[in-house]
């Protein structure tokens, strides 16, 4: 019986380890920086790894006041494009530390 309680103890402290980790991996995402274009590169927009638009950069060509929807279109697949790819880095930083753990709840 006393094994028992040794092994959920120990996994207990692998759990608050695995969760620091996580915690200071996301502090990190924070500061991470992510571009979605579109247009070939006409339009950028630039996400932080909490999926937060810290910028938007849009080339003077592209801009034609008789064609604002297509600028608008660029607009969102670029933001589309750097949200998708937030996820992804988030996925594989998050992911690296929960690997070979078979916890419900957790991917």
């Amino acid at each position: 019986m006393m094994r028992g309680g040794g092994n959920m103890q120990q996994m207990m402290k692998q759990m608050q380890k695995m969760q620091k980790k996580m915690a200071e991996e996301q502090e990190k995402l924070k500061e991470e920086r992510i571009e979605g274009t579109a247009g070939g590169g006409m339009v950028t927009v630039v996400v932080s790894g909490h999926k937060e638009v810290i910028d938007v950069i849009i080339k003077e060509e592209v801009v034609d006041p008789e064609d604002i929807e297509m600028l608008q279109d660029l607009v969102l697949a670029a933001t589309n494009e750097a949200l998708s790819k937030a996820d992804e880095v988030t996925a594989q930083r998050l992911g690296q530390h929960t690997k070979g753990l078979n916890i419900p709840g957790m991917m």
